[in-house]
């Protein structure tokens, strides 16, 4: 019983203080890869707390139900007064069990709303990728789909095969070095399936919109997964292409909701580091306080169960 009550409680502190200090050491950009995989930790400790939290309640509900003496029900009024000195009872019982279906049924929504949100997203993913398919022609030199549009407009959609699709605008505005550029930064959000972990975050922000984890968590890393697209594309062709590209495309026009675009999120951020890369020495020391980061988020739950089993005083007044 400890041990779940102070999981529960570390899932809360992280849910209300990573939103305001992670992005803090994300916003720069200077290791996205790692500030991607921070958040990603960050949100399956909250998660897996939440997960695990609840079964060690249906557990200590299932071993203790038969504890309480019958004659605890008509004492029930004693019974829920001694339940503040730590005494075992039937009202105890009734509240764990309580607890428990709360819990249980918490749990069980946001799975069903997640998983029903990302197979919505993957079939408005597969129909849009059909679609484009059917509509779309290929032109020599260009690794893409072309689809004829006034629109300026290059994005990549997730599926077997993932799919590049650009207008016709879009060819015709670019130069060709910035074309290569940014079909290889689309290109780079498929082969890192950036896809499938923006529909885990959208789906989480979906299912539990009120949570501001879950927003700012889904927003941070749209943003650093665009700038790990940036630098696979800068690597291979250069960061002044790339960022012609990002400005010639950069619009009102918005790409699909399920599409990842070159041009749709944190553009003035993104061609800012473009245009002026962080030195070496700065990308490492992003990266030695991100790993710091997730190593205290990754040990905090750890923590908390040994304090729990040891009977720390914090959370020994809760065993059961």
């Amino acid at each position: 019983m400890s041990t779940a009550v102070c999981l529960l409680l570390y899932a809360a502190i992280v849910a209300v203080t990573a939103p305001r200090l992670l992005p803090y050491l994300t916003r720069g950009g200077s290791a996205p890869a790692a500030g991607v995989a921070v958040w990603l930790i960050v949100l399956a400790s909250v998660l897996g707390s939440w997960v695990a939290a609840t079964v060690m309640l249906a557990v200590q509900a299932a071993r203790t139900w038969n504890r309480p003496d019958p004659l605890a029900l008509a004492a029930c009024l004693a019974q829920v007064r001694s339940v503040a000195a730590g005494h075992n009872g039937l009202a105890w019982q009734l509240g764990l069990f309580a607890a428990t279906l709360t819990f249980a049924a918490f749990v069980t929504l946001l799975a069903l709303r997640a998983g029903r949100s990302m197979l919505a997203a993957r079939t408005h993913s597969r129909r849009h990728a059909e679609s484009a398919r059917i509509i779309g022609r290929r032109i020599a030199g260009v690794d893409g789909l072309v689809i004829d549009a006034p629109q300026k407009m290059a994005y990549c959609v997730g599926g077997r095969p993932g799919t590049v699709v650009i207008t016709s605008a879009a060819v015709a505005a670019l130069a060709r070095p910035d074309l290569d550029a940014v079909l290889a930064h689309e290109r780079a959000h498929l082969a890192g399936h950036h896809h499938l972990l923006l529909t885990a975050t959208r789906a989480l922000t979906t299912s539990l919109p009120r949570v501001r984890l879950f927003s700012v968590a889904h927003t941070e890393v749209s943003r650093l997964l665009e700038m790990c697209a940036d630098d696979t594309a800068a690597r291979r062709h250069g960061a002044t292409a790339l960022l012609s590209a990002i400005l010639s495309l950069a619009g009102p026009d918005p790409i699909p909701a399920i599409a990842l675009g070159a041009s749709s999120v944190g553009v003035s951020t993104r061609v800012a580091r473009l245009a002026d890369p962080d030195t070496a020495a700065r990308r490492s020391w992003a990266r030695l306080l991100l790993a710091a980061t997730g190593a205290v988020v990754v040990a905090a739950p750890l923590i908390t169960v040994w304090a729990a089993a040891a009977g720390f005083p914090a959370c020994g007044p809760f065993t059961a």
